[in-house]
């Protein structure tokens, strides 16, 4: 132990640099005085020994000057023996006093100073760097403190200070989270405290987090501070790892495969604490169930990169994976030089690459092999059980990384079969076939360069409709947090029993964390994050349930009777089955939400399959359907699509009426459901009235038809904004449950649907509600106007 001054923080703010603070252990002796009077165990005896000695020096009593501070050695490890354990070595700890709120450390342990201090005894530079301790951070922590001890204001919330140091001997960083704890300063203000809106300052950091206004209403020269503080770094480099790893899979798309595989592969040499370790990742790829050597992937794998270059990497790993994917195993070579290469094949392989030590982790999701998690060294040595135990806090989410790697590929596969082999529709087949035609006669007279002509279709007429679910993200919202609600509270109640059976401490830890759960699921102004949810049900809390249950920890403890413990095991069976996702309550409104929805979204399918066919049958037509949390299509009609067939705009005409009729049939199908359903569910229905005709082409990269040219683009502009806008001057959605909204410009367009409406007015399918509406303005949209017809939900179809 050192009484050796150093600013920990050397980039003090200027507020901090004028600060008016004072060391004392007046508090700290306190403490110790009410704490021998409370005790009544052999402690009293040592504590009013240590308050003795303490006492002894009225000096160690009064305000010490930091300059002096090496005149209480024998004192400050009496402080240091009453916070620490006595078996603690001090080699091993990051522990130190500093004054009461700027850390200038005075005294600490050997590892702090050698940690926070380079060969030179100076300060290493890297504490400074902004990006991870900054002025805003400081100053925050700062006035939390003289909120909390002068207005009794929560401490304020704010994320833990992390420090990131370079290790000298592996060159690696590693970081420490620091934490500051102040029970022993104090605040005192030099004058009368300024009243504070406290509800006022809450909201302004609350919406912008800056600390300014703290510093305007109070500043630091109104107060002075007496004590000391207790500064304690925790290494958390294992965790800061993880923490990369699983950003690296959410923002995979940010990344090109090898900026992807260095981040990863950087996070798990921190993880190992060795930069002569590498690493290489290898899933499994199947078609058809049967393991497949993709190029691209293997080149991750330093074996396969190595047994590239003799030619024989597919032979080897096909050989190599169908064996040892039967029965997967950690195969660990300290030293490859000592290894048979007659009884494995690919040791050879690693040797003539530099290879010194070599070990295959096999890497799991949902308890599936997956893939494997190479790591090596061509360094001696390097490698040892150690570093492999290290690596296991990694590989559920290597697994998760590896399960993304194989769902990419199928995806791939998927996409070649459905660009490559889904047939088109009829009615514009004819065209494709036309085009395959002189690609291929271009080519077989062997012209340079032959091309793909552009697919279009001239002049033709769209119509638009959308039949969309109500209010479909506040259910879905809704579902959820019913789910989990049900899920926390069913968990609270499991650990309470196992607190209360066994007397396990950490029980309350987790119920203390779901509560927590709880209050932001319950809070509508947090956006809780649902794979954070999962995260810590799968890996915090079902972990520790399955324990208990497995390792049979109720069997072994003598106090407990076998009948008790036969009735925790059924607790925990309980829960696992009340969650479990097929027929488990705790997924309840999840599962009827999507029931209902597959419901409606069934039916709604069916009919337009049934409309697509009616109105091919006038004339052809290309149909296209688009599944949102509703249903969407495009219709398009015209000439330059059945070039064979004359056309003429009463066929139009007619697909417009059949288009406006089968609205109304899905209005009524869909509200005939809403007493089968465990979710009722409404829809909504909206067609847009497009008066002129437009021209279409077939987009090879996304492999559907879409508009061009510039006018034409402002009907897709529109047709994407509408289903959202608002009655001009009401605030009132358009679209509403058991009416048709039909969107418009051009009057003579609402007059040719109105004369529609009256049509089937007279049939009895549509109300006698017509309205004539105007829209509000939308980005790039003005003058849109609407109608609005209600449905008759009770008639019978003819």
């Amino acid at each position: 132990m050192e009484p050796t001054i150093i600013d920990v923080i050397q980039d003090a703010p200027y507020g901090l640099q004028k600060i008016d603070s004072s060391i004392s252990f007046r508090n700290f002796i306190n403490f110790l005085e009410e704490k021998a009077g409370q005790e009544q165990t052999v402690k009293k005896t040592f504590f009013s020994m240590v308050l003795d000695r303490l006492r002894s020096n009225p000096a160690f009593s009064a305000d010490i000057d930091i300059n002096n501070i090496a005149d209480f050695r024998e004192e400050l490890s009496l402080v240091y023996g009453m916070l620490m354990p006595p078996v603690t070595n001090e080699d091993d700890v990051f522990w130190a006093l500093s004054t009461p709120v700027s850390p200038v450390v005075f005294y600490g342990t050997s590892g702090f100073y050698k940690l926070m201090t380079d060969n030179s005894g100076c300060v290493r530079c890297e504490i400074a760097d902004k990006t991870v301790i900054n002025v805003q951070q400081k100053m925050k922590k700062l006035y939390s403190f003289i909120l909390e001890r002068l207005y009794h204001f929560p401490a304020l919330h704010e994320n833990d200070m992390i420090i990131a140091l370079n290790d000298d001997k592996t060159g690696l960083k590693r970081y420490y989270r620091a934490n500051l704890d102040t029970r022993f300063a104090d605040v005192y203000a030099k004058g009368s405290l300024p009243e504070l809106d406290l509800e006022e300052i809450r909201k302004e950091l609350q919406e912008s987090n800056d600390i300014t206004v703290l510093a305007r209403l109070l500043p630091l020269t109104m107060f002075r501070f007496e004590g000391f503080s207790v500064i304690t770094f925790t290494d958390v480099t294992a965790e800061h790892a993880v923490d990369n790893i699983k950003s690296a899979i959410l923002d995979r798309a940010s990344y090109d495969a090898n900026t992807y595989f260095r981040n990863v592969t950087d996070a798990l040499k921190m993880l190992a604490c060795n930069s002569d370790i590498d690493f290489g990742l290898l899933p499994v790829l199947r078609v058809n169930n049967k393991l497949v050597f993709d190029r691209s992937t293997v080149l991750f794998s330093k074996l396969m990169t190595a047994a590239l270059q003799d030619n024989k990497a597919e032979d080897m790993y096909l050989s190599m994976a169908n064996q040892y994917f039967q029965a997967p195993k950690v195969v660990f070579m300290r030293n490859l030089a000592l290894e048979d290469e007659s009884k494995m094949d690919f040791i050879r392989t690693l040797k003539a690459d530099g290879v010194e030590s070599y070990a295959l982790l096999p890497v799991y999701y949902d308890s599936k092999a997956i893939g494997v998690l190479e790591v090596y060294s061509k360094s001696q040595k390097a490698i040892d059980e150690r570093v492999l135990a290290r690596l296991d806090a990694a590989l559920p989410f290597i697994g998760q990384m590896m399960k993304y790697y194989i769902d990419e590929f199928n995806v791939e596969i998927d996409n070649v079969i459905r660009e490559k082999f889904t047939s088109l529709q009829p009615a514009v087949q004819w065209r494709f076939r036309e085009t395959a035609w002189h690609y291929l006669r271009d080519k077989s007279l062997q012209l340079p360069s032959p091309t793909i002509e552009n697919i279009q279709f001239r002049n033709v007429y769209p119509l638009y409709g959308a039949i969309d679910i109500r209010n479909s993200t506040l259910e879905r919202n809704a579902a959820l947090r019913d789910d989990l609600h049900l899920q926390f509270d069913l968990l609270i109640e499991t650990f309470t029993i196992l607190k209360q059976k066994l007397g396990f401490g950490l029980a309350d830890e987790m119920i203390y964390k779901c509560k927590k759960w709880i209050e932001e699921i319950d809070n509508d102004t947090t956006d809780s994050d649902e794979m954070r949810v999962r995260d810590f049900l799968e890996y915090e809390a079902h972990p520790f349930l399955v324990h208990f249950k497995e390792a049979r920890v109720f069997q072994t403890a003598s106090d407990i009777p076998d009948d008790e413990s036969e009735e925790l095991v059924d607790v925990i069976d309980r829960y696992f089955k009340i969650t479990d996702e097929l027929n488990g309550a705790a997924y309840a409104n999840r599962r009827a939400l999507e029931a209902s929805m597959q419901k409606v979204n069934s039916s709604v399918n069916l009919y337009l399959d049934l409309f697509r066919k009616e109105i091919q049958q006038s004339y052809p037509c290309y149909f296209e359907k688009f599944r949102t949390d509703g249903i969407e299509y495009d219709i398009y009609i015209g000439q330059s699509i059945e070039p064979e067939k004359k056309f003429s705009e009463l066929y139009l005409k007619n697909i417009r009426l059949w288009q406006l009729t089968s609205m109304a049939a899905i209005a009524k199908i869909t509200n005939s459901l809403i007493s089968q359903m465990d979710k009722p569910l409404q829809t909504t229905q909206l067609i847009f009235i497009h008066s002129s005709s437009i021209d279409i082409s077939f987009r090879d990269d996304e492999r559907r038809f879409d508009v061009e040219g510039a006018y034409n683009i402002r009907y897709q502009v529109i047709k994407k904004r509408i289903d959202k806008v608002h009655i001009k001057g009401t605030g009132e959605r358009l679209t509403q449950p058991g009416k048709i909204a039909l969107v418009y410009f051009n009057s003579k367009s609402a007059e040719e649907y109105v004369g529609y409406i009256r049509y089937l007015q007279e049939k009895k399918t549509l109300n006698d509600d017509l309205e004539f509406l105007d829209l509000e303005e939308l980005q790039g949209v003005t003058g849109l106007k609407a109608l609005r017809i209600g449905v008759n939900l009770e008639s019978e179809w003819t």
